[in-house]
C-alpha cells in the first residue's frame, strides 16, 4: 500500500468522491463545500502580501476575515463533503503605504452568505455579498486633493467549479449588483484555476499554483490577473497554509481607486480555513 493510499484511507476517502456516504445534518461541520479562490483578490481569508507598486514603491496588504460552514445536509469528510451547505464569510482588505510610514491608504469591508451544493466532481455556489470601500484617514491627511468615493456593491453570484481529481480545480462565476454607487457598476465575472492537493500532507508540504482573472462592467470589463506559487503545507479538515509569490496586472482589487491600473509583485502568505 503506497503513502498516498494511506493519505485517502486516513480520511475515510471513498470511490467515487464519498457518493457512498450517508447523508446528515450538520449544525458548524468541519471543512468546506466551496474553497475560496486560491488568487481571488476578494476572497476571505487570513492573508498578508508584501508587494512592489510598480512607480510607487511597497505596499503591504492583508486580508482579514474568513469563511465558514453554518449548517449542511451532506456527508461528514471533512475534505470532500458533499451535499448543501449554508456558509457565513466576512473580511477586512486593509492596504499599508511602507513608503509613508505605514499610512493606511484605504480598507474594503465584504461580508456574505453562500449556499453552495456538491456532487461527485462538481461545486455550485449561490451567494449574497456586500461590499464597500473606504479611503484612510492618513492618506486624506498626505493628499489633501484626493475625494473619497461611496464605492459600494450588493450582489447575488453564482458560481460552478469542476474539480476531475483531488489536486486541480477549474472555476467561473458571474456577479451582478442589484444595487451599486460609487462608479460600481452591475456586471462582474471571476474564472481561474487552483492547483492544490487536497488530502492532508506530511512535511515537507508540495507546491500549489492558482490563476485569477476578474472581469468587471464599470472599467469596460477589464479588470485584474493575478498569479500565485509556491508551497502549501495542509491540516485537518482541509486547511492551508501557504506561501510564495504573487503577481498581479490590471485595475487596482483597492476599489477607492478602482479605475487605476497597477502592476504589482511581491511575497505572500495565505491561511485558509
Amino acid at each position: 500500500m503506497t503513502n498516498t493510499q494511506l493519505e485517502f484511507e486516513s480520511y475515510g476517502w471513498p470511490q467515487q468522491f464519498g457518493l457512498a456516504d450517508c447523508w446528515r445534518w450538520q449544525f458548524l461541520p468541519s471543512g468546506l463545500i466551496y474553497r475560496p479562490y486560491m488568487a481571488g483578490a476578494k476572497e476571505p481569508r487570513f492573508a498578508s502580501s508584501w508587494v512592489y507598486k510598480k512607480h510607487h514603491g511597497w505596499l503591504w496588504d492583508s486580508t482579514l476575515g474568513g469563511r465558514v460552514a453554518i449548517l449542511r445536509y451532506g456527508t461528514t469528510n471533512p475534505v470532500w463533503p458533499q451535499g448543501w451547505e449554508l456558509g457565513i464569510e466576512g473580511a477586512a482588505f486593509p492596504r499599508l503605504d511602507l513608503e509613508q510610514d505605514r499610512d493606511l491608504v484605504s480598507v474594503d469591508f465584504r461580508f456574505g452568505m453562500p449556499l453552495t451544493y456538491r456532487r461527485g466532481v462538481w461545486e455550485t455556489k449561490f451567494s449574497y455579498y456586500h461590499i464597500s470601500s473606504h479611503l484612510g484617514d492618513e492618506f486624506w491627511i498626505t493628499h489633501p486633493g484626493a475625494s473619497r468615493i461611496n464605492y459600494a456593491r450588493d450582489a447575488i453570484v453564482i458560481g460552478l467549479a469542476l474539480r476531475p481529481n483531488d489536486s486541480i480545480r477549474y472555476y467561473a462565476e458571474a456577479d451582478w449588483a442589484f444595487y451599486s454607487d460609487g462608479g460600481s457598476d452591475p456586471w462582474a465575472f471571476q474564472f481561474g484555476i487552483d492547483y492544490t492537493p487536497l488530502i492532508r500532507c506530511r512535511l515537507p508540504g508540495n507546491p500549489f499554483f492558482a490563476v485569477n482573472g476578474h472581469l468587471r462592467q464599470e472599467v469596460d470589463f477589464g479588470g485584474e490577473f493575478t498569479l500565485q506559487a509556491g508551497w502549501q503545507w495542509r491540516g485537518q479538515a482541509g486547511r492551508s497554509l501557504r506561501t510564495g509569490l504573487t503577481y498581479s496586472n490590471g485595475q487596482s482589487s483597492q476599489y477607492q481607486f478602482f479605475n487605476m491600473h497597477e502592476e504589482l509583485l511581491g511575497v505572500g502568505v495565505w491561511y485558509d480555513y
